[in-house]
């Protein structure tokens, strides 16, 4: 008689322990959507917009993220976990989970390299827009607060400079007030800064208009199957741009002796 009631409270006792699995995996379903998460720490997080993130590899595209080839850089390239997302400003990144996203997997020793600017300065778009001299500035701050709290160690970089020149062949700043902010705010709370607008001005400056071309999204149409009417950006990097500015990356790591140097191949 015991053995049948036993026997017949088994599949009420399974039913149970299914049910109090199941939202452990529901829960890791939007943990995966809203980013990627970190497989080893240390690691070196980037946070920011579609000029640093990662862009897919299948079907093959031109364009890249100067992120996604910093990884080319590393030692591990494991280590590097890449938030960035095409159109983020600081303020929409936030709104839509991803810092939170971030904090949730930060660990003590982890790096968190940050860098808003280009999508921050839309004022025709409420959900984006931050004023550089008091809510972009307020933005940053909150993230590198945020990330110090958990034992991370928080880096800024100015945004890199758009391929617009004059009709003299100078380059011609687009970004207003974004970059010194950005640099007001690192001097402020000494949080080490990559100025990549000042070395890719001088890069681009130093290319010229035409040869600076090939750096940028500019894409003869019928070349590529994913942008066959081809394309002119002077935002967007291809994979030489990207592979470029990441180069500038490592230099300024490099230069003021950040422990990240020592990650670098």
């Amino acid at each position: 008689m015991r053995r049948r009631l036993l026997l017949a409270a088994l599949p009420a006792l399974t039913c149970q322990t299914t049910r109090a699995q199941a939202p452990a995996a529901v829960e890791d379903a939007p943990r995966q959507a809203m980013g990627p998460v970190a497989t080893m720490h240390p690691a070196l997080h980037l946070v920011g917009d579609s000029t640093m993130a990662d862009k897919p590899l299948d079907p093959p595209q031109p364009e890249r993220g100067w992120g996604q080839l910093l990884r080319e850089r590393l030692k591990e390239p494991q280590r590097l976990v890449n938030h960035a997302v095409n159109g983020r400003s600081g303020k929409s990144f936030r709104a839509e989970g991803r810092w939170a996203h971030l904090l949730a997997q930060l660990q003590p020793g982890d790096h968190v390299l940050i860098q808003f600017g280009h999508n921050d300065q839309k004022r025709e778009d409420a959900k984006r827009f931050a004023d550089a001299d008091t809510t972009y500035k307020d933005q940053l701050r909150q993230f590198v607060t945020e990330a110090r709290a958990r034992g991370a160690s928080a880096l800024l970089a100015t945004s890199i400079v758009r391929r617009k020149f004059d009709e003299q062949g100078r380059l011609t700043q687009t970004l207003g007030g974004y970059p010194d902010a950005t640099r007001d705010v690192a001097r402020e709370l000494q949080v080490p800064l990559l100025d990549l607008n000042h070395a890719t001005q001088g890069w681009v400056q130093g290319l010229g208009p035409e040869p600076s071309k090939p750096m940028f999204m500019w894409v003869e149409p019928g070349t590529w199957p994913t942008v066959p009417a081809g394309r002119r950006d002077d935002t967007h990097l291809s994979e030489a741009g990207a592979r470029a500015v990441a180069g500038l990356a490592a230099d300024q790591l490099k230069a003021m002796r950040h422990p990240l140097a020592d990650w670098l191949q």
